[in-house]
């Protein structure tokens, strides 16, 4: 039991390590434009998951989501909201806001907590609510100082919260779920794909050069660190698991300012420091209420 736990925080620091890492991709295909990044992600993923689907025998479970259209009809909205959320972070990649991106990952615990609130009836105590009034005042905050709305962070935050509740109605396995999510909205991406190459401007070429390998790299680089995710979610409590999820929004902050020199005022620091505060205080409360 003891050696699948210490397992399990491998897949979990992995998965979050790559997560926190991937904008380090994202900016070297940066010269491909995003809506052609996304499209090569969503087919390459399907390609990729695929194969790991066969592998891991999940596959299995494809056949009874197929024959369930209410199951489907909600993946269709699930795989609107992912691909809306890739969309989103690829331009935040390509205009220099992963400052922002990472303020919207910080965020979305605290979202998905009050979406939770209002649409599961999960009912908030007195620190959590407290949480979500400082993560409230911290994206105020950067409104009123920086007088500009923090459109990449909420857009974040809130397309990835409002997957995860979708997610949580179907209640399906990660892997088969995001097999059908992308292969719902693949047919759209692959036409697309078709288009660039008809009218001579894709970056997608059979002579496998550099631009072709990343955008094949797109696929890989959305299942892997879903696959270790997968599995450190079998081996260790959901609780702890949360805990190490910050490692992803973190380490993109730290790239953003150490790596890519985003600019970062004194105003943006008390807006994360609130959020972080907002965090720390959620995640203490979490923890205890876990262990009682």
């Amino acid at each position: 039991m003891k050696s699948q736990k210490k397992i399990g925080y491998f897949y979990a620091i992995g998965a979050f390590t790559f997560w926190g890492l991937v904008p380090i991709y994202f900016k070297a295909v940066s010269f491909v434009p995003a809506f052609e990044v996304l499209a090569n992600r969503i087919v390459w993923s399907v390609v990729f998951l695929a194969f790991l689907l066969i592998i891991t025998k999940q596959y299995k479970y494809l056949k009874n989501i197929f024959q369930t259209p209410k199951q489907l009809k909600m993946l269709l909205l699930s795989s609107l909201l992912v691909t809306t959320n890739w969309l989103i972070f690829i331009i935040a990649i390509n205009t220099n806001q992963l400052t922002q991106a990472s303020f919207g990952y910080f965020v979305n615990p605290l979202v998905s907590m009050f979406l939770a609130f209002l649409f599961l009836k999960e009912k908030l105590n007195k620190v959590q609510s407290f949480a979500v009034l400082l993560a409230f005042t911290a994206v105020l905050y950067q409104i009123f100082t920086l007088k500009s709305f923090p459109f990449i962070a909420l857009a974040l935050a809130f397309s990835f919260a409002f997957y995860g509740l979708v997610r949580k109605k179907i209640n399906l396995v990660a892997m088969p779920g995001l097999f059908i999510e992308t292969l719902l909205i693949s047919p759209v991406a692959f036409f697309y794909m078709l288009y660039l190459d008809a009218t001579k401007v894709s970056h997608l070429h059979l002579s496998l050069d550099h631009s072709t390998l990343l955008l094949i790299l797109a696929g890989f680089i959305t299942v892997v660190p879903l696959a270790w995710f997968n599995a450190a979610a079998t081996k260790i409590p959901y609780s702890t698991l949360g805990f190490i999820q910050y490692i992803g929004p973190t380490l993109s902050f730290l790239l953003a300012l150490f790596l890519y020199h985003e600019p970062f005022d004194i105003h943006k620091f008390i807006s994360f420091f609130i959020i972080w505060v907002a965090l720390f205080i959620f995640s203490i409360n979490s923890f205890y209420n876990s262990k009682k």
